[in-house]
């Protein structure tokens, strides 16, 4: 048994995210969570009055709420263990020539350099708790996009109107109160991006933000803010990853998303946290009249995750789709789904859901759909299939309807399967692996969403689950 394990590690080959560099931080605050520390960050930040006083409020607002019961288990996560902040030994620049060579160095190794110089219209770059370099094509700028960090758009850095967007904003759409992690969030955050599409502008190439936790023991709490203005587009893809560690880390971001009168967002993450992450983040859209949300998520990495992105359909005749997949692996306990809520009327949402499980993970899919009693003429329909590649693996759906109206369309089809044992044969029949026959199965079982992506990123989706599949046999 022992030796099958060990070559269980030598085939999963997680180099390309494993690596890690000598910590050189400037600064980090004490592991915890206190008010002195959430005064400590905010002095670091130079933040406005405003936003001292919502950290220390969200902070008792923490002290008060209880840990989620229902899920994965977190009993392991002890805040006293974690740093919420850590500064690296360098400042934001918008010149990649003026990175350091080691952040730089990471970054490279990832391909965000290249695929900004190839594909991308706007790079954020953050590492542990601060963005280390961000920049937006000048053709995209003249425009009127902003897409800035967060923190300096707050301080009123590129014009005192983002600054006032961000505060009637912020944590409007996920507050504190929501749960103990966006308390913890709204407590503690640090670094993320502030995105700001004026009416009627569509942005023809992607924006990305990376996020790279390098610090073990460490909490990474970026806040993404994206306000799409009436009748403008947008395409934001969303990267992280970290390097493996025997203690536990933690990332609780907050993504919050604004789609006006008939704009369009689409909000794509493919997600590679190492295996000792816990993984708690909250995103929310809100979508006004005639508006489109679209969500494309891969989830492939964490010890634990909870994540469920949520769009409130507003506005009458907004509509959303959700196209996710998780893959769980030895070790993972990954509780992921979606969530809507339907208000005006005429609106229409469709989760499209994949989740495949290996080597005794775990993958949980939680659906919510809620039709409001004025939301008349609404449609929902949810899909969700599952794939189990062993004995070991366990794979669960939970679905919640909650419709408040007769006048709705609402359907729902889950699907639990193993991979086919004469479907296997057939292509080892025609000269193919066992190996390879089975990771052809499970990446023809994923096209739809890798259809979605970006082409680097499907590549990279494709490669996530090609490398998990190795050892995965016996």
């Amino acid at each position: 048994m022992a030796e099958k394990e060990k070559t269980y590690v030598q085939d999963v080959d997680r180099s390309l995210y494993d690596f890690r560099n000598e910590e050189k931080d400037a600064y980090r605050v004490k592991s915890g969570l206190t008010s002195d520390i959430v005064e400590k960050i905010s002095t670091e930040k130079k933040d406005p009055e405003w936003m001292k006083e919502f950290r220390l409020k969200s902070l008792e607002t923490y002290n008060k709420m209880e840990i989620p019961d229902w899920g994965p288990s977190i009993d392991e996560l002890d805040m006293d263990n974690i740093v919420t902040y850590v500064r690296p030994n360098t400042h934001m620049s918008a010149k990649w020539s003026e990175v350091p060579e080691d952040i730089k160095d990471t970054f490279e190794k990832l391909g965000i350099p290249q695929a900004e110089r190839k594909s991308l219209a706007g790079v954020g770059a953050q590492y542990d708790s601060e963005l280390v370099y961000h920049n937006v094509r000048e053709e995209v700028a003249a425009q009127g996009v902003i897409y800035s960090d967060l923190e300096g758009a707050m301080r009123g850095e590129y014009g005192e109107q983002y600054a006032e967007m961000i505060r009637t904003h912020f944590m409007k759409l996920v507050t504190p109160g929501d749960h103990k992690f966006a308390a913890l969030h709204g407590a503690v955050w640090s670094g993320g991006s502030f995105v700001y599409v004026p009416k009627g502008v569509n942005v023809e190439i992607p924006l990305q933000s990376y996020f790279r936790l390098n610090a073990p023991g460490a909490g990474q709490f970026e806040h993404t803010l994206i306000i799409v203005d009436e009748g403008a587009s947008l395409h934001f893809i969303e990267g992280c990853s970290a390097p493996k560690y025997n203690v536990a880390n933690l990332h609780a971001g907050c993504v919050e998303l604004f789609v006006g009168k008939n704009a369009k967002l689409r909000y794509s993450t493919i997600e590679n946290w190492s295996k000792n992450m816990y993984n708690l983040n909250t995103k929310r859209a809100q979508i006004a009249e005639g508006g489109v949300m679209e969500w494309v998520s891969g989830s492939f990495g964490s010890h634990v995750s909870y994540l469920y992105p949520m769009t409130v359909l507003k506005g009458d005749n907004s509509r959303m789709e959700f196209t996710g997949i998780t893959f769980a692996g030895h070790g993972q306990n990954l509780d992921t789904g979606a969530k809507v809520v339907h208000i005006g009327k005429n609106t229409s949402s469709y989760i499209n859901t994949k989740s495949i499980s290996k080597d005794g993970g775990i993958s949980t899919f939680r659906s919510s759909v809620v039709i409001g009693a004025q939301a008349k003429k609404s449609k929902a329909a949810v899909s969700c299939q599952s794939l189990m590649l062993d004995e070991e693996s366990r794979s669960d759906t939970i679905p919640a309807m909650d419709i408040r109206t007769p006048d709705a369309d609402v359907g729902h089809e889950a699907k639990i399967g193993r991979i086919s044992d004469e479907a296997v044969f057939y292509l080892m029949s025609r000269g193919i692996s066992e190996e390879d026959a089975r990771a052809m199965i499970v990446s023809g079982f994923a096209d739809n969403v890798s259809k979605e992506l970006p082409l680097e990123y499907a590549v990279e989706m494709n490669n996530l689950i090609q490398l998990e599949m190795k050892g995965s046999i016996g």
